[in-house]
């Protein structure tokens, strides 16, 4: 799928920020396993934009829109047993009717329900998550949202996360 992180810039404001150097993060934050999948449960998280129609409003591409340096820095919790046709997206970046015809793509609760029925992963989190991939400042996340993320993670004693970044 397709991502155009600068959609709604001027091409040559666009080519600004294409040509900006990436600060990354060394080194990468890494923690091994601490026990066999079968015993761990897993979350999922994804920075595809998407909510569950009617529990949560949808991320805020209106001042993205008015504002395009500006991304939602906020986070949407998704059910395990959310079905595919609650599911809404509005991500400005990515192609969003393909997230709607199948959101395995970005957030696969279908396939992690299989491995837990398999017995391959111990379970699957009550809860999981959607962030706005689009953040070109990533301070009030990285202050507030990040972290309540993770101490829910931690309340739910999830063991690992597979992250799907758009």
């Amino acid at each position: 799928m397709p991502v155009d992180s600068f959609k709604w810039l001027p091409g040559s404001i666009a080519a600004y920020y294409r040509n900006l150097p990436v600060e990354r993060e060394e080194p990468v934050p890494w923690t091994p396993l601490a026990k066999p999948l079968n015993r761990c449960r897993f979350a999922l998280v994804t920075t595809a934009g998407i909510y569950v129609q009617g529990r949560e409003p949808p991320f805020d591409t209106e001042r993205e829109e008015r504002e395009p340096a500006w991304g939602d820095p906020s986070y949407r919790t998704i059910p395990r047993d959310t079905p595919q046709e609650k599911i809404g997206a509005c991500h400005l970046h990515i192609d969003n009717r393909d997230l709607l015809a199948d959101v395995n793509i970005v957030l696969p609760l279908d396939r992690f329900r299989e491995l837990e029925e398999a017995g391959e992963i111990g379970s699957l989190a009550p809860f999981h998550y959607s962030l706005m991939g689009f953040q070109m400042n990533t301070t009030e996340w990285r202050q507030r949202y990040a972290p309540e993320v993770a101490d829910r993670l931690r309340q739910e004693e999830v063991d690992a996360v597979l992250l799907t970044p758009t």
